[in-house]
């Protein structure tokens, strides 16, 4: 418990020293901003008395609401409102920042206490980056909900509702939900055939080699780093918006402050329990904005909505200006609108690159059972679908309904582009309660995105960067030989009569028996060195590992803050970078795909795949964007690049020839295939293991196995697929049901109506309220019902286990060594160090034992 609150004075005593050292007035040169103005000429290109609906029906004036309030907005000489103003207080912000970021720390050490003293593997390096590799359906669901809900998804849904209309929510929710629920097959495949694998980078390694490996660690880093840019570049926005006085550089500080505090305690385990609070006070947040928006239950006076009509009469008089991407007929309400389907189409393909070439998904795989996983990505991409799909139709729809009150815009457009419909509409119709709602609701999508990513990043550094090249435990090991003695695990086809590995594992090793319990005994600050001549050194390395792991959380979190101040400086807005994802990554989706799916992919493959995907994406780009004015000259190259057509092209020239390029050379290179070849390639994937935890103990159950000799000693293949078959048709049913949903069922009956009517429009935001309560309810109640029944389930376990032992308590001295050998047993399966629990029965069992050995005279 003295770890945990030394880290929580430690995160305290930055949070203050960044207060008061770092200048907060802002006056940096890059960061200084004009004072936002609309023209009159793009006033008039919103503006309208009428009502915009379909062409067959008659012309009919806007309601008298509608008027009124547009003539209240210029009473005494109003002038129109323009932009976001920073109202909230710097110390008031600080304050949150604080009390989140003890909260997150608190939580963080609530998880380590129930790993340490309930499942006895908190030392555990795997346990930092899988979370015992147990996690339950809910848990699972609602990190993916915490991860996927970027900042970016919080405003930039809400940017092309303002942009788009009702169209714009829909593709952002639906085109960002298929990729999760299709990653559940490659989940269920990465359980199959490489169970256990950590990051989807060391599945690389062992079917292709070193050079693809390091060619999709870049990609790899790609992700993280993109991810990372919306992620600061949409807080710092928001937060600059609303906080008075804060500037950019001490914003950066303050969110790496929170990010870096809960993840270097807790690890991947924290970050699962801070999702669960985050997200569920996401959906809170939420709907109490959709409740003041369609209810306005206090009679708000600023708020000139309260109901369905209301909202639907101030949006269907305001018009989509007239654009080469705007809607038909001028409408927000109708989904044949050309630049919604751009904005979906990029979506789609962005996305793709940004789940399957995202470690921090690949985790959440792998801390959950196969089945678990599985129901976990279906549930949570279904969950998910209910924060941008009902927060953007409620608040993007709402800035058009506030904008078309006052008559005029209430943003620039570089503002919307910017992201801060959302902050608005929360600070017109909340006041100071909407400010620290959006506060709140950006800081929880930042912690809990940025934790995952930093967790990802530290991932691949241990696993796949300085355990594999900078400092590998047997530099000289070979692909099939065992990490511990350098024996080969099965025989080999040159060497038939070669000697195998026979090494035992810690469940029945003696010596690591003996080991655990010095250990534990030990009241050093540093702890005895293992003596296991089997074990020892591979456990030492570990705890090298573990170490390193802090480093690496400490030094990515802190890398964020100048990624952070480049991005404001250069002024990239949210949604290029928004649309820019897909171009660079997404050309590695397919080849990832089949790296663990497809037995016949090769190295050559792969990697022209995405090399040349990502080559040809970046073409089609800059040649495109070249063709509007001013060219790619420094002036206009945001602006050109960030068109909705170049970066249509870039993305589906990158994830098609990825995808062809990939399948292509991969049957020039390997033409024939058999049995032998599938399953050797499938052996190198299977060899993927921690020899201190290894997967078949892990999986034991699910797959009716008993405790091995060796630790390598694992179930056929087929055996593995055939155990998990219902997983794995789960898992692609739902895949296609839902993509033929979401991307083909959903939006072709809408193409059945031109332009939503009152009817229409009452039906569909009660539908996005309708799937929120519902998600909400799901994702606050199943996730800790779940986890406190698999504590308690554990804690009987636990009980029932020490009465097995007091039972069997030895009676002569000559049992001793077989005591410590049963006491250890149970002790080293849940990978125990020092507690509390082991140190008081060891005492009790010795002191028994010596005084029933004593001899009498």
């Amino acid at each position: 418990m003295g770890v945990g609150v030394q880290s929580l004075c430690q995160f305290g005593l930055i949070v203050l020293l960044v207060s008061i050292h770092c200048d907060a007035k802002g006056d940096f040169g890059d960061f200084e901003h004009d004072e936002p103005a609309i023209s009159p000429e793009r006033v008039a290109q919103f503006y309208t008395e009428t009502l915009v609906q379909s062409a067959w029906k008659e012309e009919q004036r806007c309601s008298e609401n509608v008027f009124r309030s547009r003539a209240a907005a210029k009473a005494n000489g109003k002038k129109p409102s323009v932009g976001v103003e920073p109202t909230v207080g710097l110390g008031a912000a600080l304050l949150i920042f604080l009390g989140v970021g003890i909260f997150a720390v608190g939580i963080a050490q609530a998880f380590q206490m129930v790993r340490k003293h309930v499942y006895h593997d908190a030392d555990n390096l795997d346990t930092a980056f899988d979370a015992g590799g147990k996690v339950s359906i809910g848990l699972t669901a609602t990190t993916i909900v915490s991860q996927w809900t970027w900042s970016a998804t919080l405003l930039q849904s809400s940017t092309v509702a303002s942009k788009y209309g009702i169209s714009g929510p829909y593709w952002y929710a639906g085109g960002a939900t298929i990729q999760i629920i299709i990653f559940s097959i490659l989940s269920i495949m990465l359980k199959t055939r490489a169970p256990g694998a950590k990051t989807f980078l060391q599945v690389i390694k062992a079917r292709f080699g070193k050079r693809t490996h390091l060619v999709f660690c870049t990609f790899a880093f790609f992700t993280n780093l993109i991810v990372m840019m919306s992620l600061t570049i949409a807080g710092t926005a928001v937060l600059n918006s609303l906080v008075a006085d804060l500037s950019p550089e001490l914003a950066a500080m303050l969110l790496a402050s929170v990010i870096g505090g809960y993840t270097l305690i807790g690890g991947l385990g924290a970050t699962f329990y801070v999702s669960y609070f985050n997200t569920a006070l996401i959906f809170v947040l939420i709907l109490m904005l959709v409740v003041e928006v369609f209810y306005n239950p206090f009679n708000n006076p600023e708020n000139p909505f309260g109901s369905s009509e209301s909202v639907f009469e101030f949006i269907s008089c305001w018009k989509a200006p007239e654009e080469k991407m705007g809607n038909s007929g001028g409408s927000y309400l109708t989904f044949f609108s050309s630049g919604g389907l751009v904005f979906g189409i990029v979506n789609i393909v962005g996305n793709f690159g940004t789940v399957f070439c995202d470690q921090a998904y690949w985790q959440s795989s792998v801390a959950a059972k196969p089945l678990q996983g599985v129901w976990g990505f279906i549930s949570g991409g279904l969950t998910w679908f209910a924060i941008p799909f009902t927060l953007a139709t409620t608040m993007g729809l709402a800035y058009i309904g506030l904008s078309s009150a006052q008559g005029s815009p209430l943003l620039t457009d570089e503002d919307v582009m910017r992201g801060l419909a959302a902050p608005l509409v929360a600070q017109k119709l909340l006041g100071t309660t909407g400010e620290y709602a959006m506060l709140f609701l950006i800081l929880m999508a930042v912690m809990s995105t940025g934790s995952a990513e930093v967790i990802a990043v530290s991932s691949i550094v241990i696993y796949d960067v300085y355990q594999a090249y900078i400092c590998p435990f047997k530099p000289d090991l070979k692909d099939g030989q065992c990490i511990l003695c350098s024996k080969y695990l099965r025989k080999q086809k040159d060497n038939e009569d070669g000697q195998l590995c026979d090494c035992q594992s810690t469940a029945k090793c003696d010596a690591c028996a003996t080991d655990t319990i010095t250990r534990a005994i030990s009241t050093s600050s540093v702890k005895p060195h293992y003596t296991c001549e089997t074990h020892g050194e591979y456990k030492e390395y570990q705890e090298h590992l573990l170490n390193y792991k802090n480093w690496c959380i400490v030094i990515c979190t802190f890398l964020s803050v100048p990624l952070c101040l480049f991005c404001w400086a250069v002024n990239l807005n949210l949604a290029w970078t928004y649309y820019f994802t897909g171009i660079l990554i997404s050309s590695s989706v397919v080849p990832i795909a089949v790296s663990i799916m497809w037995a016949r992919a090769t190295a050559t493959g792969v990697i022209s795949g995405t090399v040349g995907g990502c080559a040809a994406g970046m073409t089609c780009w800059l040649t495109y964007a070249s063709t509007y004015p001013g060219g790619l000259s420094l002036a206009t190259f945001v602006k050109n690049t960030g068109e909705e057509m170049p970066m249509l092209v870039g993305n589906i020239v990158a994830i098609g020839v990825g995808a062809v390029f990939c399948v292509l050379v991969t049957y020039i290179t390997r033409w024939n295939m058999t049995p032998e070849i599938e399953e050797a390639e499938w052996d190198k994937t299977r060899d993927i293991d921690n020899p201190l935890s290894p997967w078949v103990a892990k999986y034991k159950g699910e797959l009716n196995l008993d405790d091995g000799e060796n630790f390598h000693d694992r179930p056929p293949l087929e055996i593995v697929i055939r155990k998990f078959r219902a997983a794995k048709i789960t898992a692609y049913v739902a895949a296609v049901l839902f993509t033929l949903l979401f991307v083909c069922i959903w939006p072709g009956s809408m193409l059945s109506v031109d332009i939503l009517d009152l009817s229409g429009f009452n039906l569909w935001t009660t539908m996005s309220r309708g799937w929120a309560f519902v998600a909400a309810a799901f994702i606050i109640i199943v996730p800790m019902y779940q986890e406190v029944k698999g504590i308690l389930k554990q804690l009987a376990k636990n009980k029932e286990d020490k009465i097995t032992r007091e039972e069997n308590q030895p009676l002569c001295k000559n049992a001793l060594s077989e005591s410590l050998s049963n006491h250890t047993y149970t002790a080293t399966s849940h990978h125990t160090k020092k507690t509390e629990f082991i140190f008081q029965r060891l005492v009790n069992m010795l002191t028994r034992v010596l005084r029933i050995s004593k001899p009498t005279n």
